[in-house]
């Protein structure tokens, strides 16, 4: 059963609503301004290094702000499929490299390399989530394919024409194509590193990332655990009863009451 809204997705809903909530507070306090990064002036001439932590805490424009809400909406199958455990472990263990290596790779290679011409990193948090979306291309598997022709071949088969192949997957690139074009080319540069540093953690190969875990208790694991260990006796127990099978439990429990019978039987005889 498809499971709508975010359900078994709490980490997914707290970060979009943070979001939403970051935006609007530097709206209204008129703190935007503390938010980019220019290569040159903030950190060449005014020594601004604190922005290389804080430049990933909210968008400066709505209309990037719809559109990192409306793709992170559609990410949290991702948290459904790994758990809100490893989701969250994630999110947590590339922010360093998601948050240093864009600012650090624009001043020290691509800066000179365009001769001062790319000088902007665009504020927003759009490096997580293209490395969120790396998992999503990696790991949900598309349902079908479908071909846009342009017309007939020169043997009059549409399928000899020219045409593009997509799946069902196709459409969900869109919101987020869109955010890392929406203030080049520093918007691509992040969404760019972002799914780098995702390819990365999708092949074990991004130190220190790939195998941490935060505590069980910090998502509430515990008392999941709890209510999904009792689920599972439930459907153990069903699925035992339905197919003649007896699990453990069940055996014990008939079993106490066959050999409560017998013994009566016994003493009466």
């Amino acid at each position: 059963m498809l499971s709508s809204g975010f359900t078994n997705a709490p980490v997914t809903r707290s970060l979009l609503v943070a979001i939403v909530l970051s935006a609007f507070l530097a709206t209204i306090t008129d703190t935007k301004y503390y938010l980019w990064i220019e290569v040159r002036p903030h950190l060449l001439d005014y020594h601004q290094f604190w922005r290389l932590l804080t430049w990933q805490l909210c968008y400066t424009n709505s209309t990037e702000v719809l559109f990192a809400a409306m793709t992170l909406y559609q990410l949290r199958v991702i948290e459904r499929l790994w758990g809100s455990r490893k989701f969250a472990s994630f999110i947590l263990s590339t922010l360093p490299y998601t948050t240093l290596l864009p600012p650090i790779l624009l001043a020290t290679i691509i800066r000179p390399l365009s001769f001062g011409r790319i000088n902007y990193l665009p504020a927003g948090p759009t490096p997580l989530l293209f490395a969120l979306m790396a998992q999503y291309h990696a790991a949900i598997p598309y349902i079908y394919k479908y071909r846009l022709s342009s017309g007939m071949g020169t043997s009059g088969d549409e399928e000899n024409g020219y045409g593009l192949n997509l799946t069902s997957k196709s459409t969900s690139y869109i919101l987020p194509l869109q955010l890392a074009l929406s203030q080049l080319p520093g918007s691509a540069i992040a969404a760019g590193i972002g799914w780098l540093v995702g390819f990365a953690y999708r092949r074990e190969i991004l130190p220190g990332a790939t195998r941490w875990r935060i505590p069980d208790w910090v998502v509430g694991g515990t008392g999941r655990k709890e209510r999904y260990d009792s689920l599972r006796r439930r459907m153990e127990g069903e699925a035992g009863r339905a197919t003649g099978v007896d699990t453990g439990q069940d055996q014990a429990r008939r079993r106490g009451v066959v050999g409560g019978l017998v013994d009566q039987i016994r003493g009466a005889a």
